[in-house]
Formats: C-alpha cells, sequence, structure tokens
C-alpha cells in the first residue's frame, strides 16, 4: 500500500513520499516498528524534533509533521491530526464503516449509558463491542488503556479486529478531547447521545463555551445518522431547537419523547413506567437514582433508532447490574456504603441528592479533586458536599504534582460549615466508616474503580473497594474473635 494511496482527502506539502509503501502507522517514537511512518503530533518545536529525531533512530521510513523541523525524512501536512486519521482510517480499510457505531457524548453519564446499551445489544442477541473509561472490551477481553477514547490509530486497528471477529454494534463513549484532537476521525456514528454538559476540563478548552461547543459539534451529519439527546440539560435543548438529524429526546423535567413517571427505589433497586414515544412499559432495574433512569431512558431511546425490540429492551434492564465504581452499594453493619466516580461538581450534585434522598440517617461523604486539573470546580465541589451531607472528610484524590493540601484549601473555599481533613484517601475512608451508624450513608466519590492513586508521576497501587473490602474483613475477624476466642 502506497503513502499516496492512503492519504485520501487529507493533503501533504511535498510530494517526494507518496510512492513510499506503507508498512505501519505510529505516532508513538519509543515502540516504533522498523520501516513504519511516524506522525509528529507534538505541538511545539522542542518535542516535535526530539521524538522525530528519536522515530528515525528507531528505524521509522520517515515522519509526517505539520511542524517544519531540519530532518532530510520530513513530509509535511497542513494538518497533522486529520492526516494522521485519514491514513488510519484507509490504512485498515476503513473498518467503522462495516460497523454500527453508537457514540455517547456527555460530562457524566457517559459510561453507564453505554453499559445499557450494550447490555441491551447483547441481551438482544448481537455481538458487541464497548469502548471507554473501561477499556476496550470484545470476545471476553478487556484491554485497558489510558484514555476514555483511545487514539486515531488504537481505535482503527481495534474497529478493524472487531469486525474481523465478527462484532456487529460498538458501543463507545466520545470525549470532548477526542473530538478536539480528531481521534474519531472517519467514523460515521449511526447514533449519538448526548447525556449532558456540565463543568468539567476547563484546564484543557479554557471556558464552558469552548467545551460545550466542542461536545455539539460532533451533532452533524458529517459524523452522525441519528441522535438521542437529554432535554432535561440546557445544553441538550438547545441542540434540540437546531438539529437537522433525526433525533429522540428523552428526560425528566422537561417535555421529551421518551419520558418516566411514578418512580420508586431504594438502595437495591428502581421501578418505574416509561413512555416510548406513547408506549408505556414497567421498567426494574437494578441501577439507582433518578440520573440512572435517565441513563435508562437513553438506552431505551437508542433502540427504537437502531430497530431493537422494546419488549425485550426493557425485559434486559432487570439483569443488568451497575458498572464497577459507579453508585455500587456496599452494606455494612446497617448503613451503606456507595462508591462512585462522580468527580465533577454536577457528577457529586447527583450522588449526594439521590444518597441524601434514599438515607434514613446521617449522609457522611468523602472525596478530594485531582491535582494539575480544572481548579475553578473545587469549591463549587465543596459547596455542594456540604449542602448535601451531615459530616464531610476531604482528602487525596490523584494531587500529582499538587500539595494535597492546597488542594484541599481550594476546596475548602467553597465551605462555611465544620468538617475533616485527612489527605491519607485510606485513613480517611476508614475514619468514616467507623463514624457512620446504624441507618448513616457514607459516599465515597471520586475514584469509583480505579486501581491507582497518581502522586507525582507515580501511579500508586489503590483502590477505594479494596479499602472497604479489608475493613469489613477485619471487623469480621474481630467479632469472630471477641465470640469464639482465637
Amino acid at each position: 500500500m502506497r503513502f499516496g494511496d492512503i492519504l485520501g482527502k487529507s493533503k501533504v506539502l511535498n510530494t517526494a513520499f507518496l510512492n513510499e509503501e506503507v508498512v505501519g502507522l505510529s505516532q508513538e517514537s519509543k515502540t516504533i516498528s522498523n520501516g513504519e511512518i511516524f506522525f509528529n503530533l507534538c505541538e511545539d518545536y522542542e518535542n516535535s524534533l526530539k521524538y522525530s529525531k528519536e522515530a528515525l533512530e528507531r528505524g521509522a521510513k520517515f515522519v509526517v509533521s505539520q511542524i517544519k523541523l531540519p530532518i532530510e525524512k520530513l513530509c509535511l501536512a497542513s494538518d497533522i491530526r486529520e492526516c494522521f486519521g485519514e491514513c488510519c482510517c484507509n490504512f485498515y480499510d476503513n473498518p467503522s464503516k462495516k460497523l454500527k457505531i453508537i457514540g455517547i457524548t456527555g460530562t457524566n453519564g457517559k459510561t453507564t449509558c453505554a453499559h445499557v446499551i450494550s447490555e441491551i445489544l447483547r441481551f438482544a442477541g448481537k455481538k458487541v463491542a464497548t469502548i471507554g473509561t473501561m477499556g476496550i472490551e470484545f470476545d471476553g477481553q478487556t484491554e485497558d488503556y489510558s484514555m476514555t477514547t483511545p487514539d486515531v490509530d488504537v481505535l482503527q486497528k481495534s474497529f478493524s479486529q472487531m469486525q474481523k471477529s465478527g462484532v456487529e454494534y460498538v458501543v463507545m463513549e466520545v470525549s470532548a478531547h477526542a473530538i478536539a484532537q480528531k481521534r474519531i476521525h472517519g467514523i460515521t456514528f449511526d447514533v449519538g447521545v448526548l447525556t449532558n454538559i456540565t463543568q468539567d476540563h476547563l484546564d484543557y478548552f479554557g471556558s464552558m463555551e469552548n467545551y460545550k461547543n466542542c461536545k455539539l459539534s460532533l451533532f452533524v451529519p458529517k459524523t452522525m445518522k441519528s441522535a438521542v439527546i437529554c432535554a432535561d440539560d440546557e445544553s441538550g435543548r438547545e441542540l434540540l431547537r437546531k438539529i437537522t438529524l433525526p433525533t429522540i429526546s428523552y428526560g425528566l423535567e422537561n417535555p421529551a419523547d421518551v419520558f418516566a413517571v411514578n418512580i420508586n427505589g431504594d438502595f437495591s433497586n428502581t421501578d418505574f413506567y416509561c413512555n416510548v414515544l406513547d408506549e408505556i412499559y414497567n421498567v426494574n432495574t437494578n441501577l439507582i437514582g433518578g440520573y440512572n433512569v435517565l441513563n435508562t431512558l437513553a438506552g431505551l431511546s437508542v433502540c427504537v433508532n437502531l430497530g431493537i425490540d422494546l419488549e425485550k429492551a426493557v425485559e434486559s434492564l432487570r439483569y443488568i447490574n451497575p458498572v464497577e465504581g459507579r453508585f455500587n452499594v456496599i452494606k455494612f453493619k446497617d448503613k451503606n456504603i456507595v462508591i462512585d466516580f462522580a468527580h465533577t461538581p454536577d457528577g457529586l450534585e447527583k450522588v449526594l441528592s439521590v444518597a441524601k434522598e434514599l438515607c434514613k440517617g446521617n449522609l457522611y461523604c468523602v472525596f478530594g479533586c485531582g491535582g494539575n486539573r480544572d481548579k475553578d470546580k473545587r469549591h463549587k465541589m465543596g459547596t455542594i458536599a456540604e449542602k448535601y451531607c451531615d459530616y464531610v472528610c476531604l482528602t487525596d484524590d490523584n494531587p500529582r504534582f499538587e500539595n494535597s493540601l492546597d488542594i484541599i484549601k481550594d476546596i475548602e473555599k467553597g465551605m462555611k460549615k465544620s468538617h475533616f481533613v485527612e489527605p491519607d484517601r485510606k485513613l480517611a475512608i476508614e475514619k468514616m466508616v467507623n463514624y457512620a451508624k446504624k441507618d448513616d450513608v457514607l459516599v465515597i466519590a471520586g475514584k469509583g474503580g480505579e486501581k491507582y492513586q497518581i502522586v507525582g508521576d507515580k501511579k500508586l497501587d489503590y483502590n477505594d473497594f479494596d479499602v472497604i473490602y479489608k475493613i469489613i474483613k477485619n471487623e469480621t475477624e474481630k467479632s469472630i474473635k471477641e465470640k469464639y476466642g482465637n
């Protein structure tokens, strides 16, 4: 395959390499294989030169770059990310066009929404792959990946493998970073879902307007065949007013094509009646809280667009369990412990409001904020925590290169009531578990199912579930010894 053949519509400024044979594409200078083409995606000159030289030393055939560099084997591209995306699509023979792809974007709810949709499809007898926060999964295998939406080369290679293994549907989370960085170049989504747009990633996008516009740019005919949009979200309503795609709206608080009434639930399940385009269904699900009712409505709306039997879809909802780290409830000594990934103001408020509604005693919360990320959300999360909770403990959550106490001070700027501070997350959880009494609820927010804590440049082994299970194990052993002796 010639380089000129995989360029497609993208443009390069010099034609000397068009007849070169392509054996592989890479953006990783450290792992590039001999004879592959290196695509320099760096935006600064110094790193571009460093990584390009390293790639050539390791056997790269030539370098494609948007930045002019003093190296002989350089092919200049007018838009490097578009060029990389186009080349990856064509190199792998455009596998996404042979699959039905559902893309979910939004600040919160992407992972659970993707989980609900994929499980409904599996129950309907479809072969499904998923891509998102939990990794790349198909054929019973899961590959961890550091980003919600992988880079375009990983995506297209994965699509190719999925298509060859007989996958029919791919359900994937689409992050704002992936849209901005053109990682989803070449994909036309059969259905796109917008869950909500609330504050996050302002360290990257600079303003809510930029962040919102990035998300909404996905919902155009070039990248999508049909849409499912939450009418309860302000940006969703804005999109509903101007979208030109076939669209289904869903919601609880505003007029929508798909909505729910008579919602009842506890810490075990949720029951409600659902109106899907004037057809009524009784839904029972293990997912807890109003925001998960919305995720369920989104899943049923996608089924309408895909032509999936709704009776089967509703039946499948009885068997769908929560995603690891998304409002997972652990019962311990007559109290409920909730572990959730909530790490944004909106996400934390949704989780705490549900916990408060279901709580019969006091509500406790342990949370922190990530270091070297959007600082503006920290004080807002502090305000939200003390609004709903009787007791709040501030702790670490991936402090990275920031001082953990500085992060906590930023959170405290939004708080007026007394609260606990314990930077050691493990100790913070242990203290709050011990303080909580019968009928109390403890929400541990921010990390969900993450298996690490990032401190400086180190990724340390850590998991909220492991901390809780160790506490339960120790308490159980203690009770046995007290009752039966050694």
